[in-house]
């Protein structure tokens, strides 16, 4: 019987030991490493996440938001949770417009996930239903893919901004992240708790452009229009108000290629454009009298070795009628009264050959050699717009120095940067950067450029029917890597508008145009923006500066040579017309300027594609429409393709 009793008392001393080795282990864990444990425990249930905060919206100048953060959600369901499989899936799919059975398919597995991304519309329905889990995020959307793309910039392969003004103000755009405390179930998922919100996130500034979307619309449209007609390889157009600097539209194209601001980062030879900078150089420092006359040899010349020719071959000219006939010859002559120090100072006071500092990456300085880098002809070359290359961006600089009595204002995309709280951090205040001309020698080159437009200058196909009009032609060869090659030409127009009055600056550059000429190609272009943005309800323009006047030589806008998308500008007063709708007139297969004329006279806006006569028009005629509604007019020649060649 012992033995039993030992294996007994054996048994119970074990157990005793085990208990209370129980006991001291659970003592540890709760007395002494509790707090250890807790931690552990709260770890493996919780999860601290970041909550991203709101990147700032861009504005045009206006307050139209060209990009802006919305939050759109993916969808997660837990079966197991629904109530009503059958009817949550139809509700599901339903909200989210998805095929039934396929997410009755997704219902069958643990875990249902719909990635989006899913507008807060669409999921609102869906908060109601036991097991769906939506899952926010933050992402940048704008409303008008297309319009200043090259601009604004876009996301890199990191999701950074990767170029544009999202990348220059990156800092000011971006937020402060919030964080939460979420719980999670045994499966991993997330379930977020209010309650333990850490810190709010902070969204980013709100960025106001200095761009007016509408113009910039009118701009693009004008730009891609005039690229097909005249078979182009690319082009850009840049508005400027010469006043404050701020750029009011800009646009870059391109056939082939990755689309980018090669109006702020692409140099061209400007040609004629440049025999303005000759003729400032000499008003300002007295060098020329307004009688003084050079031999323009009848249209060729021969000069170190080479030949200098004009295309509109001409005798004894003034230094106006040089401008306004656009005569190499002419200009090269006149252009021997300049140093090279002198000629050189005066480009570069005009802002060639150094950034102008608007706030965009890669922008290009241009390229302009000192004088002790210059050859014998380099003067001649220099005076006729070779040897020498600016972006869009300097040559819209350079004009509006003009316009603006000769002081240089740097250029800027930017007009205002506001805290999430509407607070002014920002605003941009006009920086003159220095005086390149007195004023009364800029009040002369605006009369020779007005010249260019109206008495028979190389600008005419520019002129407006109604408003009077300043520019000049530059037509120069393209180089390429042998040299310059034949039968390629960069044209661009340089205008100011109105002549007398300047409130904006517009450069058009086309590369390669099948027109070739300037006058021919970018000069209609720069017409055909004018007269939409006179038919347009944009604050670009102050009309109360405006003077209606008739123009010295009124041209048929409808038969213009060299031609582009455009409309004949009707006179309208401000607050004249009813704000009552009123229908649309049917001007079907009427002439493009009696068409323009009668939806003008009803207070509408146009837009006009082809030539000829009206074809369709949308709205469609007799539309009940609001007064400044945009009427999009396509005209065609009968029995024809409604295309003409340059």
């Amino acid at each position: 019987m012992a033995k039993p009793v030992v294996r007994l008392r054996a048994v119970q001393v074990a157990f005793g030991l085990a208990t209370l080795v129980l006991v001291a282990r659970a003592a540890q864990v709760q007395l002494l490493q509790g707090a250890r444990y807790a931690r552990i425990a709260r770890a493996q249930r919780t999860e601290r996440i970041t909550l991203p905060a709101r990147r700032g919206t861009i504005y045009d100048r206006n307050g139209t938001p060209l990009v802006l953060t919305q939050e759109v959600f993916h969808v997660g369901v837990a079966p197991n949770e629904l109530r009503d499989l059958e009817g949550d899936a139809r509700t599901i799919a339903a909200a989210l417009g998805l095929n039934l059975s396929d997410v009755r398919e997704r219902l069958l597995r643990r875990y249902g996930y719909f990635h989006g991304p899913f507008t807060p519309l669409q999921v609102e329905p869906l908060r109601a239903i036991r097991g769906v889990h939506l899952e926010p995020e933050l992402v940048r959307f704008r409303p008008d893919p297309e319009l200043a793309q090259t601009v604004l910039g876009r996301p890199g392969a990191d999701g950074r901004p990767a170029s544009g003004i999202e990348r220059v103000l990156d800092t000011a755009l971006t937020g402060v992240d919030g964080s939460a405390v979420v719980l999670r179930d045994g499966q991993g998922r997330r379930y977020e708790s209010p309650s333990r919100l850490s810190a709010f996130p902070v969204p980013g500034c709100d960025v106001y452009l200095t761009i007016d979307a509408e113009l910039q619309e009118i701009v693009e449209q004008a730009l891609a229009d005039a690229v097909e007609r005249y078979d182009a390889e690319g082009g850009d157009v840049v508005v400027l108000n010469p006043e404050t600097g701020e750029i009011l539209a800009v646009a870059s194209r391109v056939v082939s290629g990755a689309s980018s601001a090669s109006a702020f980062t692409s140099v061209f030879e400007p040609g004629s454009t440049a025999k303005l900078f000759v003729a400032a150089a000499l008003l300002n420092d007295d060098l020329v009298d307004p009688r003084d006359t050079v031999w323009a040899e009848e249209g060729t010349y021969q000069l170190g070795g080479r030949t200098i020719s004009d295309d509109n071959p001409k005798g004894w000219l003034t230094l106006e009628g040089v401008i306004k006939y656009s005569s190499n010859i002419g200009i090269v002559k006149f252009a021997r009264r300049l140093t090279p120090a002198a000629h050189y100072t005066m480009l570069r006071d005009f802002g060639l050959g150094t950034p102008t500092g608007v706030e965009y990456p890669t922008e290009s300085p241009g390229i302009l050699k000192p004088p002790h880098q210059w050859s014998g002809t380099t003067p001649a070359s220099l005076a006729i717009g070779y040897e020498v290359a600016v972006t869009v961006l300097q040559l819209t600089q350079a004009y509006a120095a003009i316009a603006n009595d000769g002081i240089l204002i740097q250029p800027t995309l930017v007009r205002e940067v506001r805290t999430p709280a509407g607070e002014v951090a920002y605003r941009h205040v006009p920086e003159p950067v220095r005086r390149v001309v007195r004023p009364e020698a800029a009040a002369a080159l605006r009369a020779m450029l007005h010249g260019v437009v109206y008495r028979g200058g190389s600008g005419m196909t520019a002129a407006l029917s109604s408003y009077q009009l300043a520019g000049k032609t530059g037509t120069a060869r393209r180089a390429g890597p042998q040299g310059y090659i034949s039968g390629s030409t960069t044209a661009n127009f340089a205008s100011l508008f109105p002549a007398h009055d300047p409130q904006l600056v517009m450069v058009v550059r086309l590369d390669d145009p099948k027109g070739v000429y300037a006058r021919l190609t970018a000069a209609p272009v720069t017409r055909a923006v004018l007269e939409q943005l006179l038919a347009a309800r944009t604050g670009a323009l102050d009309r109360t500066r405006l003077t209606l006047t008739q123009a010295p030589q009124r041209l048929d806008t409808t038969t213009l040579v060299g031609g582009a998308p455009r409309v004949v500008a009707w006179p309208m007063q401000v607050g004249a017309e009813s704000l009552a709708p009123r229908p649309v007139p049917d001007v079907m297969w009427h002439s493009l300027r009696d068409a323009a004329r009668q939806l003008h006279r009803a207070g509408l806006r146009v837009h006009v594609t082809g030539w000829g006569e009206v074809a369709s028009i949308d709205p469609p005629p007799g539309t009940s429409v609001l007064p400044g509604t945009l009427v999009r007019v396509t005209a065609r020649q009968r029995g024809g393709s409604g295309r003409r060649s340059p």
